[in-house]
């Protein structure tokens, strides 16, 4: 069901499966080289069915169910749908940015027909959501969406319980400032906060009594995560949350023009320059104009390596920058 204000029954269990932005798409991340997409993301949501049937435990999904509020691949869908419907406890969503086109859900977004369906239960509105009971202690926890403002006090929100818990999808500032993200502050009652939203998994913060936790996510997207370990998090009665494995593969990113050998700094720079010399005049030809696809000043280029004799390293670099030039302008 979707979730405006309203209360889900008591859950009885024993601890919350927390799972970070899985991102599920089939577009394929652009520097991604998996042969099959998406089953990485799959396979991972599939470990965490296991995982949490077997421990009897809840499931939260920080948000970013979709990488696209409208996802046009039909039996994509139908597969993810399997999946969900295969825990023991129907998982609690919230709703991500790229699990919606506007500022809300809205019934266009296909995060909307799964919560319709009730294949899950997703958080449309911030609030108070549920009470768990896991083992002799009863846990409150409510969610605030992405771009909806998070509470300063959530006192009075739940009566006798012994943990409380909040659940976002914001810019928290983690590790330092930055503009638009929002710094760690008390929020009054809350002993711990869970973020998604950011990718890697950061260390925790006390800001008063709350405790901020950024697990991460279980998909990586960017070659800025080539070093992140996809974890999913049980949340225990205490607010402690504890690391599970899930089964991934290190060299999933095509890192051509990124990593490359040491090399002479001066010579790098100069022969960076020279390249894009040539660049810059390929583009103010008028036949060159005429490339869409960046395909004649391509040729300029591999022509202007050929007889300068560049190095590898120089060469990657370049062709990289060129590629990502012609992707934005076709975009």
């Amino acid at each position: 069901m979707i979730l405006s204000g309203d209360r889900l029954p008591t859950i009885a269990c024993n601890g919350i499966l927390v799972i970070g932005d899985p991102h599920v798409g089939s577009r394929r991340p652009g520097r991604r080289k998996d042969a099959i997409w998406p089953q990485a993301v799959l396979g991972k949501l599939e470990r965490c069915v296991a995982i949490a049937n077997e421990r009897q435990l809840a499931v939260v999904i920080l948000g970013d169910l979709f990488d696209r509020p409208v996802e046009p691949d039909v039996a994509l869908k139908n597969q993810l749908i399997r999946i969900l419907k295969s825990f023991r406890h129907r998982p609690l969503v919230n709703v991500g940015n790229h699990d919606i086109q506007h500022t809300m859900l809205t019934d266009s977004d296909s995060l909307a027909l799964l919560g319709l369906c009730d294949v899950v239960d997703v958080v449309a509105a911030s609030s108070p959501v549920a009470e768990f009971q896991i083992g002799a202690r009863r846990v409150g926890v409510g969610m605030t969406p992405y771009g909806q403002s998070i509470p300063a006090d959530i006192r009075g929100l739940f009566s006798g319980v012994d943990l409380q818990a909040w659940f976002t999808h914001h810019d928290i500032a983690f590790d330092g400032a930055y503009p638009g993200a929002v710094p760690p502050f008390a929020v009054d009652g809350c002993d711990v906060l869970i973020n998604g939203h950011i990718h890697k998994t950061q260390k925790s913060i006390l800001a008063g009594r709350t405790r901020w936790m950024n697990p991460g996510t279980i998909t990586r997207q960017s070659v800025d995560l080539v070093d992140h370990v996809p974890r999913a998090w049980i949340l225990d009665a205490e607010g402690a949350l504890e690391a599970q494995a899930l089964p991934f593969e290190s060299n999933v990113f095509d890192l051509t023009g990124r990593v490359v050998d040491p090399a002479d700094g001066a010579l790098v720079a100069r022969e960076v320059e020279s390249a894009f010399v040539t660049l810059l005049q390929a583009e103010s030809s008028t036949e060159l104009k005429r490339s869409g696809d960046g395909s004649i000043i391509r040729d300029e280029i591999e022509a202007k390596f050929a007889a300068d004799d560049t190095s590898e390293a120089v060469r990657a670099i370049v062709r990289s920058l060129l590629g990502e030039a012609v992707e934005r302008n076709a975009s």
